[in-house]
């Protein structure tokens, strides 16, 4: 579970037209007025550590981040901030330092990678791409490494010399100490088709970044999730994609806004309102996708949906969170890529292991429901053949 405080609500100095928090700024639900009091309660009840998120999260006066992170440093021993790097300062570097705060940087390369976070200008956005690399290499001297998000498009990842060129600008980062690169898939929503990728382009990219990422002393998201889920190691570290995320609660990742209003993870929302939190976490989707063919936008047979479950429902076809992602093609992809490699290793992923996939599935849907069958409880769903008729599920 991951608490995120806004300090800023959504509130960004750049303007990247692939955003998915655009839906709010387009509503014109960017802000509200700050309530450190009632903001701070709520990160209580909470009762987790938090990140300090955006928008842009370094907006938020200096006076009011070192308040922010004292207190997450007193109640739970360390914070960490989300930002695109552009407005860090010595004074944001003393805080970090004071504070134990782990710095995450948003940046898709070096240069021209970098053209979609745009600053107004071509000239002002490649200014600024230079200035977040200034400051991930202060940060590196000052021995607080980030963690660096890139998101694939047409920019970074559409060619072959692009993404090399992408590989090599991580090899720099490798030189200053970086260790976790977290590669996104950018949302194919209205108004970013300009700049999302096909499926058989971020295939290509996947599996081009894939292969640096075997001689890379670096980690990689996604390859390092979908190794622990085939290998079912090490699965509480898994980002929250993985994790059946309820779409009407989010409980994966929990906002809190300026005035401590709770909010849901802001992928799911499409219509620029923040909607009130259900009561309880729901998990309707999950088993629709069990029992649903592929053919209609759901997983069934699938041998990695126990795995996947279907993705971030913030990704969905035609924005229905019942449905799969719209990227289920480039998962697939890279679950299968990874399964080879684990088979080349002499280790058996589950997903090539009948039985216990049959096990992990029928706890899943025990866990979201009761199924029930008359040919026993445990499900039936195999890509090779086997056959989910005789399931019936009782909704809770």
């Amino acid at each position: 579970m991951s608490i995120e405080y806004l300090p800023v609500g959504i509130a960004c100095n750049l303007g990247c037209n692939y955003c998915y928090q655009d839906p709010m700024r387009d509503a014109g639900n960017i802000t509200v007025p700050r309530d450190w009091d009632k903001a701070r309660a709520q990160l209580e009840r909470e009762g987790y550590n938090f990140a300090v998120f955006g928008g842009e999260a370094l907006l938020a006066p200096i006076e009011h981040l070192e308040e922010v992170f004292k207190f997450g440093f007193e109640r739970f021993g360390r914070n960490s901030i989300q930002t695109n790097g552009m407005l860090i300062s010595d004074a944001h570097i003393e805080l970090f330092q004071k504070y134990h705060v782990g710095v995450g940087i948003s940046i898709d390369g070096g240069d021209y990678l970098n053209d979609a976070r745009w600053a107004g200008s071509l000239e002002a956005t490649r200014k600024a791409t230079k200035l977040v690399q200034k400051n991930i290499e202060l940060l590196c001297k000052e021995e607080i490494i980030p963690s660096i998000i890139v998101t694939l498009h047409r920019g970074n990842a559409e060619t072959l010399d692009k993404i090399y060129d992408l590989c090599e600008w991580f090899n720099l980062l490798e030189l200053l100490g970086i260790r976790n690169i977290n590669l996104h898939i950018l949302e194919t929503e209205k108004g970013r088709e300009n700049l999302a990728l096909t499926d058989r382009q971020n295939i290509q990219a996947f599996r081009v970044l894939y292969e640096h990422s075997l001689k890379s002393k670096m980690s990689f998201q996604p390859f390092r999730d979908i190794r622990r889920l085939l290998l079912q190691e090490e699965l509480s570290n898994v980002s929250c994609i993985w994790n059946a995320c309820d779409p009407l609660t989010t409980d994966a990742v929990r906002g809190v806004g300026p005035d401590g209003t709770q909010s849901n993870c802001g992928r799911t929302n499409k219509d620029g309102v923040n909607w009130v939190k259900s009561d309880s976490n729901g998990t309707e989707r999950y088993l629709v996708l069990h029992h649903t063919p592929q053919s209609h936008g759901g997983c069934k047979d699938c041998r990695f949906f126990s795995l996947c479950k279907g993705q971030c429902p913030g990704t969905a076809i035609d924005n229905d969170w019942r449905n799969r992602t719209v990227h289920c093609a480039v998962w697939f992809f890279l679950f299968e890529m990874i399964e080879k490699t684990i088979l080349l290793s002499h280790r058996l992923p589950i997903s090539r292991d009948t039985a216990a996939r049959k096990a992990l599935e029928a706890g899943l849907l025990k866990k979201w429901g009761i199924p029930h069958s008359n040919h026993g409880d445990a499900p039936h769903g195999d890509s090779h053949g086997d056959s989910d008729k005789g399931i019936e599920v009782v909704w809770l």
